[in-house]
């Protein structure tokens, strides 16, 4: 099981319904944060995000379970460690 953690802000809101609709993924919260949890790896395209570069490329504030192995201007991709 990997976790994405994501503050709760408005910025983000749109990176975290895009990946509420992918198979096998879960969106929950834990205090002040998103949470995007999956037994798979999970891949969100930006352009589906709608969110501007600076917002893409701060929007994780932690990671469990997994690693980054893309996260470019067309997607933002976990695997496991």
């Amino acid at each position: 099981m990997g976790r994405l953690f994501m503050l709760d802000v408005p910025e983000n809101t749109s990176i975290v319904d895009v990946a509420r609709h992918l198979d096998d993924v879960t969106v929950g919260r834990i205090g002040p944060y998103m949470v995007i949890e999956s037994s798979d790896s999970v891949s969100i395209d930006r352009r589906s995000t709608d969110v501007r570069h600076a917002v893409w490329y701060s929007c994780v504030a932690g990671i469990e379970g997994w690693r980054i192995a893309q996260w470019d201007k067309d997607a933002l991709r976990t695997e496991p460690r």
